[in-house]
């Protein structure tokens, strides 16, 4: 833990050396300078593309204290495992939208703070390593994505943005325990500094996990979903001048669990830091650098005689980009966006078989390379009329593959293989656009297309791996994903407090990279032809009084389109595709800081792997919440995730289940949010 947040105590020289700036900008002009610690303001095209926004409500009160759930109130988000990240291998965090299909990798751009959050290697979300309490707002928009790093916006982007310093206590923090001794724990504090403020948190959650295996199927080395995972954040924004500001971040994150048998261990960890300037004048200016360096482990254990078979001991990488977007002033009619972006990826992956029999390595092997994108980019927004707005963007993307290798010794050392694979380079045009017509007082209507681009990982390029006994083997070969899709919807507000939306799509995503399988315990990473999904999505919130009502529904009918092609799926629904997503939650305000809630999740059944044999069935769980003052800032916290206890099936090999969170209670105080 000391090692892990070593990174953070490094930071106040950084952030002291900003009071200094903040001075001699004040000494030139002794105006009030307000630094608000965001990016430039949405575009007035925005609502075109159907954002759906999770206000700091729905992030702070669900039941689990997980952001994953926060992020599930929105039908469609979905990730390749129906488990959260207490509970799941940290590499299977892979985030996507609308029923696009699942293979670990997330297609849909997270951000926090305008920095990409995937990991560099796998390109997954380390949900661990994001604190719930910090967020302050996120706005959802599914569908593909252009502007500022759109090429990792092939299903839409999640925007995380943190906690603005007046609505955090100068101390805080929370210590919750659960029904099986599990614990919870974080503390934060925010400042002022200079012209600007300075906040920090920490958060610590472990505990003795749950059975994912059912009864019926545990054996001795059978062991509960041990986790243990720290994170830690701290952030500073100093005003540069009157419109201009410094943002600073350094994030470090370290995240241990235990899965399904003894001694299967798996670990991520993480240290993330960025500088962001923004500048809110004439011209408007965002410019964003960023580091990320993470790292993964695992062990692979039989799940026929108990002992390891695979040390995935070591998978170093490094993920670094940037961007910078300009908004030129060019008359109130239009909102101009200019700029380019970058992202490069290197990662090796180190490890060795072992003989399930001896005991002893049978093989070491490395296998990585470097993967990068530049884009280009322009947006404009035209207000034609007073109630119509028209927007349109372009986008050029450069994506390399480079330095592929694989490379296996044998157990004495001598080379058995050493692939070299051939570099890649491609250029890639991307556009979209809408329209958002102001129909009436309460009556707004849109459209929009678009385009979307996705590089596969070098997870997927160079890394096999094992889910015993299912082998799944890697492709140096793959191309990059491809999405063009259209959608229409409608925004309608009734009556005071009612807010109704409802969004028809048609999205086809070509080269679409699944986990193919090849025969029996054998896949390969492969890029279909195409899946094609089209759907409805639906949101309504209903504000009355004290209580408030919201709710989510979406279906999708995913298919694979594979006529012409020696792959027998044409047809089939894409595996962890969900036809049918919902979610609803109800609360009751009690005062200002104490608040009761239930929430309702239904996931419809959807199908484990591409030749449809094995079926994950569909569930629905309720959950509670429950905040009452105590004392001052000092409140009781009750929480209850799966209340019912319904049994999740979170993985279904041939009849050889996994299952996710039976009912789980919290019971604890919090301070000061």
């Amino acid at each position: 833990m000391a090692t892990i947040l070593r990174p953070l105590v490094c930071l106040p020289a950084l952030f002291t050396a900003m009071p200094a700036v903040a001075q001699q900008a004040g000494e030139q002009d002794e105006a009030v300078i307000v630094v608000t610690g965001r990016g430039l303001a949405d575009t007035p095209a925005s609502p075109a593309y159907g954002t759906v926004e999770i206000d700091r409500e729905a992030v702070l009160f669900v039941p689990s204290g997980r952001i994953e759930e926060a992020l599930a109130g929105v039908a469609g988000f979905q990730e390749f495992r129906r488990s959260d990240s207490r509970s799941s291998n940290p590499s299977a965090q892979g985030v996507t939208l609308r029923a696009l299909g699942g293979n670990a990798t997330s297609r849909a751009l997270v951000t926090l703070d305008g920095v990409p959050l995937a990991d560099p290697f796998f390109g997954y979300i380390p949900f661990a390593a994001i604190l719930p309490e910090q967020v302050g707002r996120i706005a959802v928009t599914r569908g593909g994505g252009s502007g500022p790093f759109g090429a990792g916006a092939l299903a839409g982007t999640i925007q995380m943005e943190s906690l603005a310093p007046e609505r955090q206590a100068p101390l805080a923090g929370s210590a919750l325990v659960n029904d099986r001794g599990g614990t919870e724990t974080s503390g934060s504090f925010a400042v002022p500094l200079g012209g600007g403020y300075a906040t920090g948190a920490i958060r610590w959650d472990r505990g003795p996990g749950f059975y994912t295996t059912p009864e019926s199927q545990r054996v001795a080395a059978s062991v509960p979903a041990r986790f243990d995972s720290v994170s830690g954040n701290l952030r500073a924004v100093a005003p540069l001048g009157d419109d201009l500001e410094l943002q600073a971040r350094v994030l470090a994150f370290d995240d241990a669990r235990t899965l399904r048998f003894e001694g299967a261990d798996s670990s991520a960890s993480g240290q993330d830091a960025s500088l962001r300037i923004v500048g809110r004048g004439r011209w408007q200016v965002d410019a964003l650098a960023y580091v990320q360096a993470r790292n993964f482990s695992n062990l692979v254990i039989s799940s026929s005689r108990f002992v390891p078979v695979l040390d995935q001991r070591n998978t170093p990488s490094t993920g670094l980009g940037g961007k910078i977007e300009v908004r030129p002033p060019v008359g109130a009619a239009h909102t101009l966006r200019l700029g380019l972006d970058y992202r490069r990826a290197q990662g090796e992956l180190q490890e060795t078989p072992i003989s399930a029999f001896s005991g002893q390595v049978t093989a070491r092997r490395r296998a990585g390379g470097v993967t990068s994108d530049l884009g280009l980019f322009v947006e404009d927004d035209w207000q034609v009329a007073p109630r119509l707005l028209l927007t349109g963007g372009l986008r050029a993307d450069r994506t390399v593959i480079a330095d592929g290798f694989f490379m296996e010794r044998d157990a004495l050392g001598a080379i058995v293989v050493d692939d070299r694979f051939a570099d890649r380079d491609d250029w890639t045009i991307g556009y979209r656009a809408g329209a958002l017509l102001r129909a009436s007082r309460t009556l707004d209507l849109r459209a929009a297309a678009y385009t979307g681009l996705r590089l596969p990982t070098l997870n997927e390029l160079y890394r096999p791996f094992v889910v015993f006994p299912v082998v799944t083997q890697a492709n140096a070969a793959l191309a990059n994903e491809e999405l063009r899709g259209l959608e229409a919807g409608a925004d309608w507000r009734p009556v005071g407090g009612v807010e109704i939306s409802l969004t028809a799509f048609d999205n086809r995503l070509k080269n679409a990279i699944a986990n193919v399988t090849l025969g029996p315990n054998l896949r390969q990473r492969q890029n279909l032809p195409a899946i094609r999904t089209r759907g409805i999505e639906g949101e309504m919130r209903v504000t009355h009084g004290r209580f408030r009502f919201d709710g989510s529904l979406s279906f999708s009918d995913p298919r694979i389109e594979g006529r012409g092609t020696s792959l027998a799926l044409d047809g089939n629904r894409p595996p962890q595709s969900p036809r049918w997503m919902a979610a609803a939650s109800l609360s009751y305000a009690l005062a200002e800081d104490a608040r009761l809630a239930l929430s309702l999740r239904h996931v419809g059944d959807q199908f484990e792997d591409d030749r449809e044999t094995d079926v994950l069935p569909a569930f629905t769980t309720l959950g509670a919440y429950a905040q009452v003052p105590l004392a001052g800032q000092l409140h009781l916290v009750l929480r209850g995730e799966n209340l019912f206890d319904v049994e999740v099936v979170t993985r279904n090999d041939g009849g050889d289940l996994d299952l996710g969170a039976p009912r789980t209670v919290w019971a604890g105080v919090r301070y000061g949010f």
